[in-house]
């Protein structure tokens, strides 16, 4: 073990005898809040873009993400 403070709350062994396999797995069709870092510039050409089709931002990084996987795995 590391020399954590925490190490000694830690138990030696652990019981997953009473674990639940998936019980935290999230659906494939969730929608799941990821934080992340973009340049202003994109973030305000995708959020004028969102605003002139009516939609969130978030629909529309949505759709132009799913477009660029769907294109690289075109090019395969």
């Amino acid at each position: 073990m590391t020399n954590n403070p925490n190490d000694e709350d830690m138990p030696e062994e652990i019981d997953f005898s009473k674990a639940v396999r998936g019980l935290h797995d999230i659906p494939a069709e969730a929608v799941v809040f990821l934080p992340t870092s973009i340049e202003r510039s994109v973030w305000e050409y995708f959020s004028d873009k969102a605003a002139q089709k009516g939609v969130s931002l978030s629909h529309l990084l949505s759709d132009v993400l799913k477009r660029d996987i769907e294109i690289s795995e075109a090019l395969k």
